[in-house]
């Protein structure tokens, strides 16, 4: 008895699927260091304005220029 062992081939080329990978280890620590980094800049400015906006007021109300009491007519 002869038996012929066949395979089905699929017809057409074959289709490179695109790999997913795990996230990469040292690519998520240094984004996280960069908006880190952004973040704290940032926040640092809003605070450096807001100490300039205070010392100024108090270097105004010390010089007498302004008053924190309304003047009575």
């Amino acid at each position: 008895i002869t038996t012929l062992k066949t395979k089905k081939k699929m017809s057409g080329p074959r289709i490179a699927h695109a790999t997913l990978k795990g996230p990469s280890v040292v690519k998520e620590i240094v984004i996280a260091i960069t908006l880190g980094l952004a973040a704290g800049g940032v926040w640092k400015m809003h605070h450096w304005n807001e100490q300039r906006k205070t010392r100024t007021f108090y270097d105004l109300l010390e010089k007498g220029e302004i008053s924190v009491i309304a003047e009575e007519e």
